[in-house]
């Protein structure tokens, strides 16, 4: 068996990402894949202008016997026009740009106001300092400033930052094109009658919407029945037109499990087997031009071998260059954990604090088949390949659950 990591860099060497480009409305971009570095073309904010609701002033008109005259009114789109004379001030508000003359904002709780109309004058509660309140013109983005790199999955932020910037389009990666089926003949679509021995298909459904949270393209190619010839055709026809091409179930060791020996007659198998709990008997390799990841059949063992292993290739494949780490959070466990050395193993869990830090308990029964311990759970604890059985308030390693699990 390959270590996790071993399979993981493997599956990655082998996987080239897309080149392909196509611009979006910038609307249409979150979670695109940014397929050029941005620079900023012009500076945000544009201008000077005030982060407060207040008046807008010279210093050195502290102190004004009096108060300040006030001469007018800016706000954001309507600026004061021309130049402020000595001894008045701005009524100003958040956003409006800062009159010419002007060095300072003081908010109006600190302002006292008399008279009406143009007898109106403004009195200073204590002295402005030079530059209070007002934020600079490219303070946030200069121009020239890098913006976002290439390979960048676009968030919300980034959207706005484009937008702020006058940005209405986007030049991104195209979509990865994903073929998905799901392998048994004793599958049947959820809705269907069940004959004896047969299940319901959970995986596609599963599988599907974390390739959504992926944003890719994907062709639902529903399920196979377990024949050598039946799933040979399916796959040499998924096989072109998509870059990828997954299937959960038969790539085990079992009679009925064709996935691998298909594989081995019609394309090419990279990896097999896989020292991890759940999800020991998981497939790469190519068909053609397109990779090929064959999953376990068991719902458990598909969500982690697809979260671990596929889901790196994926967003490779897609141009990501994420440079992320995952989030490890050491806790303590709750109860004691089962566990024999030899595989890496990935425990359903809830994770949560309390006065001394984080600890974690797992949902209940681990077995493969128990997909209810996924949705009861928030994190996976990852227990080494080396390690055996775990104490109550020993220390673990704990994956909270992210994006594509939540």
């Amino acid at each position: 068996m390959l270590s996790l990591e071993e399979a993981r860099d493997r599956l990655l060497a082998a996987v080239r990402s897309v080149t392909e480009r196509e611009t979006v409305p910038l609307r249409d971009g979150l979670d695109r894949i940014l397929a050029e570095d941005l620079l900023a073309a012009r500076a945000v904010p544009p201008a000077d202008n005030s982060a407060m609701d207040g008046y807008a002033l010279r210093c050195a008109d502290w102190p004004a016997e009096g108060g300040l005259a006030l001469a007018g009114t800016a706000t954001a789109g309507a600026p004061f026009k021309g130049a402020l004379p000595a001894g008045q001030c701005v009524r100003i508000m958040t956003g409006a740009l800062i009159p010419d003359g002007c060095d300072a904002v003081i908010m109006q709780e600190e302002c006292d106001l008399s008279g009406q109309g143009c007898t109106a004058r403004v009195h200073l509660r204590r002295a402005p300092r030079p530059g209070e309140n007002i934020r600079r013109a490219g303070e946030d983005i200069a121009v020239g400033d890098g913006l976002l790199e290439a390979g960048r999955r676009l968030r919300p932020a980034d959207l706005g930052l484009l937008a702020s910037l006058g940005l209405s389009a986007v030049e991104v990666l195209r979509r990865p094109r994903v073929a998905l089926l799901s392998t048994g003949s004793e599958l049947r679509e959820p809705g269907e009658p069940l004959a004896e021995g047969q299940i319901y298909d959970s995986n596609r459904y599963l599988l599907t919407a974390m390739l959504r949270r992926l944003d890719v393209a994907i062709t639902d190619l529903g399920i196979c029945a377990d024949t050598p010839e039946r799933l040979q055709a399916v796959l040499e026809s998924a096989a072109r037109g998509h870059d990828v091409v997954i299937a959960s179930g038969g790539v085990s060791v079992g009679e009925a499990d064709h996935t691998r020996r298909v594989l081995d007659r019609i394309g090419r198998v990279d990896a097999y087997k896989v020292a991890m709990k759940p999800g020991k008997p998981f497939t790469f390799g190519t068909l053609g031009e397109a990779l090929f990841l064959g999953l376990p059949g068991n719902p458990v063992s598909a969500t982690v071998t697809f979260h671990q292993l596929a889901l790196p290739a994926l967003r490779h494949l897609a141009g990501e260059r994420s440079g992320e780490s995952p989030l490890l959070v050491p806790a303590r466990a709750a109860a004691p954990l089962r566990k024999k050395p030899g595989r890496a193993d990935f425990q359903r869990a809830v994770l949560f604090a309390d006065g001394d830090g984080h600890r974690v308990a797992t949902t209940g029964s681990q077995g493969s088949g128990v997909l209810s311990s996924v949705t009861r759970a928030n994190a996976f604890i990852r227990l080494e390949a080396e390690r055996g059985d775990v104490a109550a308030g020993d220390t673990v390693s704990v994956l909270p659950f992210d994006r594509w699990l939540m």
